[in-house]
């Protein structure tokens, strides 16, 4: 089986915020160190999607990422989200991104500009041959707009530091032939899906709900890899109210709703996004309660 270069537990951590607006570098550090202390993450990561990426600044995802490493580095990978729609942009966040610590990058297909599919190798390949990082791709084409092509998969596996793959594609029969030919570790980048997706030689998850499910995420896996495929089922269908809820909403709106339920300080979002209504916040709060988290 491919080996995960990242274990088998991540999460897309969440950016708390403090009631001016800014950047709570102390909740994060706290966030940071329950993710790993309590609920088991082999890595984070920051700077990604759910941490709000393209609302914060490049000095506030610096700022970010140096206190998580300085919090659980020591006992916990910590990746990067560099991903953005300018190529020059991302080298910058990469490169900054190593100076702080991180010990991988997560590089999202430039979005919105939609570019052709060897342009979106030829992204890639930049991000990968200007440091010394291992890059997992982050393909979730109902984002971006473009899809990372089996056939581009196949080349870019080629390159020595990209490891691996965030998938949020949604087409197992694709995700099942590039396991298949490459050496790439390839991810569940929807939680729903984890499953499913080791069932065809994948070997984790970059999780949003995992904020939550993290211990029973990672015994699911654990369980799966132990060959008791009956008691992996049950597992996941125990905990498939809470993977598919976190996004009844936008995913970050419902982990705040849920982290400030439970006793953190998380703040709001930045906008464009809104803080989830009361009526959202208490459906989730009832499914993490009916699960027994």
């Amino acid at each position: 089986m491919i080996q995960p270069p990242f274990g088998r537990l991540l999460t897309a951590m969440v950016t708390p915020f403090a009631p001016d607006g800014s950047v709570n570098l102390d909740e994060a550090r706290r966030l940071a160190a329950h993710l790993v202390d309590e609920q088991h993450h082999d890595a984070l990561v920051i700077n990604g999607t759910t941490g709000e990426a393209p609302t914060t600044t490049n000095e506030e995802k610096r700022a970010l990422l140096a206190a998580v490493v300085a919090e659980v580095g020591d006992r916990a990978q910590v990746v990067a989200g560099v991903g953005t729609f300018d190529t020059r942009h991302t080298l910058e966040l990469a490169d900054q991104a190593e100076q702080a610590g991180a010990d991988g990058l997560l590089v999202v297909t430039p979005y919105y500009s939609r570019p052709p599919q060897d342009a979106v190798a030829a992204h890639f390949l930049a991000v990968a041959d200007a440091g010394s990082l291992p890059i997992l791709v982050y393909d979730i084409p109902h984002r971006t707009g473009t899809p990372i092509e089996t056939a581009t998969l196949l080349q870019i596996a080629g390159h020595d530091r990209i490891v691996g793959v965030k998938d949020a594609k949604a087409n197992p029969v694709a995700s099942s032939q590039v396991i298949a030919s490459t050496g790439l570790a390839y991810y569940a980048g929807d939680d729903a899906i984890t499953l499913p997706l080791l069932a065809v030689g994948g070997v984790g998850v970059v999780g949003t709900s995992t904020h939550f499910t993290g211990a029973r995420m990672k015994a699911l896996i654990e369980t799966f890899l132990a060959g008791d495929l009956a008691g992996a089922i049950a597992q996941n269908a125990a905990l498939l109210p809470v993977f598919t809820g976190v996004f009844a909403t936008q995913g970050c709106m419902l982990v705040k709703a849920g982290l400030a339920a439970r006793g953190f300080a998380p703040g709001g979002c930045r906008r464009p996004l809104l803080e989830a209504s009361p009526e959202q916040a208490a459906a989730f709060v009832a499914l993490l309660e009916a699960a027994g988290l």
